[in-house]
């Protein structure tokens, strides 16, 4: 990985990394070999993104985040700090990530809120797993491994690896294997992916790959 110079670093100029010219990245950033990021799209002091991302336009990533290799964030996706993607993960246009358990603008005395007045909580997303457009993640959560958060749900609790959830607050329906096709059950606790013929066992503490 890299430290750049938004000053300098344009998407002609760029072989390696792909800074589109409108993008403001602060000094501090860390960009991975590969990565694309195009217009308008803010990185904060500190964020780190890791190789072969495509962070899409009119991204917001908060200060210190984290997003591994691999992953894609799309148009107008806000990832405030201390957001941690792993890798492979997807986030779809217009996700939210929040990081205030109890919101406030104000003081109980009426003084403006400082950083030194609440504490960030932050969301977690697990290897591979998808969150879908529109969909708002409230911290503290964590989202399970090849995972699957569907378009426009609110996600307030844990999501276990492989869960497919749905809904306002998102709730499980399914479960999806890696290629993210929901799986269709084949025996007693058995799950079979329709597209790649991996099978699954359902535990107690939720779904595992193999018999």
């Amino acid at each position: 990985m890299s430290t750049h110079d938004p000053s300098t670093f344009d998407v002609a100029e760029a072989p390696i990394v792909r800074v589109a010219a409108s993008a403001s990245i602060d000094s501090t950033a860390i960009i991975g070999d590969g990565t694309t990021i195009w217009h308008l799209t803010q990185l904060r002091e500190h964020a780190v993104i890791g190789a072969d991302c495509i962070i899409g336009r009119n991204v917001y990533v908060g200060p210190g985040v984290v997003i591994g290799d691999r992953c894609k964030v799309q148009n107008s996706a806000l990832l405030y700090e201390p957001s941690v993607l792993e890798d492979g993960v997807f986030v779809g246009p217009g996700v939210v990530f929040t990081n205030d358990e109890f919101p406030r603008a104000v003081n109980p005395d009426g003084t403006l809120k400082s950083a030194d007045d609440w504490t960030p909580v932050g969301v977690t997303v697990r290897t591979g797993a998808s969150i879908g457009a529109r969909s708002v993640c409230i911290a503290p959560v964590t989202i399970g491994e090849w995972s699957l958060v569907a378009a426009g749900a609110v996600v307030t609790t844990y999501v276990p690896p492989f869960a497919l959830v749905v809904g306002t607050p998102a709730r499980r329906v399914g479960w999806v294997g890696r290629a993210g096709v929901p799986l269709v059950p084949v025996g007693d606790d058995i799950w079979r992916c329709p597209r790649t013929g991996a099978r699954y066992t359902e535990t107690a503490d939720g779904l595992r790959e193999g018999e």
